[in-house]
């Protein structure tokens, strides 16, 4: 797993010495609340509103006052991404049953990027973060844990990461009104005699992604068991 090294050097706050006074009339800026507010407009423009103008404007402040901070966007999506994928295992974590810690921890996850829809199609492009290296430390140790033999870790950890990201994108972009799903349905029953499983199935109308993505975690932990 690689990422930009950009990233991790961003998260190296500038000595006290080097940041550049306050002009008269700017609110103070702290790391803390040029991330806070990043994240913020993430949510409400996604990546492509994210400017370093646009930021510099929600935060009161001139854009010169942010490089005191930061070093760019890219630096600045890190950072919010990392805030926003923090995660707090419970406090038995290392000591409940194995499969039962993993599925809350990709549930966490996956609800944590729901929550921030533009933070799925980041995090391929700043793993190195502190909370990303933090979950997938967690989740290497747990796998070890539950009996995953090391020759098989990887395929483990790659095999639960590209389910969890392929289920999150998926439910981000399929967000059908319950009236677009019947109209869908409606369709299908007309030519059903081509897709009778998918019509028997009532595929389109299942709306349940929390539910299914649970069962998901559970079929692949199965087989892991199995594979040990």
């Amino acid at each position: 797993m690689t990422g930009k090294r950009s990233e991790v050097r961003g998260k190296r706050a500038p000595k006290k010495a080097e940041r550049q006074p306050t002009k008269a009339g700017e609110p103070s800026l702290s790391l803390e609340r040029i991330v806070a507010t990043a994240v913020d407009l993430l949510d409400a423009q996604g990546i492509d509103g994210l400017t370093m103008r646009k930021l510099a404007d929600r935060l009161g402040s001139g854009v010169m006052s942010l490089y005191w901070h930061v070093e760019n966007k890219e630096v600045v999506l890190g950072l919010a991404l990392d805030a926003v994928l923090e995660y707090r295992a419970p406090r038995d974590a290392e000591a409940e049953d194995w499969r039962r810690a993993i599925v809350h921890m990709l549930e966490d996850w996956r609800a944590g990027m729901l929550r921030h829809p533009w933070s799925a199609s980041l995090v391929a492009r700043q793993v190195l973060g502190r909370n990303i290296l933090s979950r997938l430390e967690l989740l290497t140790r747990t796998l070890s844990r539950g009996g995953v033999a090391d020759e098989n870790l990887n395929a483990a950890i790659w095999s639960l990461w590209n389910y969890l990201m392929g289920a999150t994108i998926t439910r981000a972009g399929f967000d059908l009104s319950d009236s677009e799903r019947a109209a869908a349905q409606a369709q299908l029953e007309q030519i059903g005699a081509n897709y009778p499983a998918i019509e028997r199935s009532r595929l389109l109308l299942d709306n349940d992604w929390d539910g299914a993505f649970s069962r998901g975690i559970v079929f692949i932990l199965d087989g892991l068991a199995t594979a040990r």
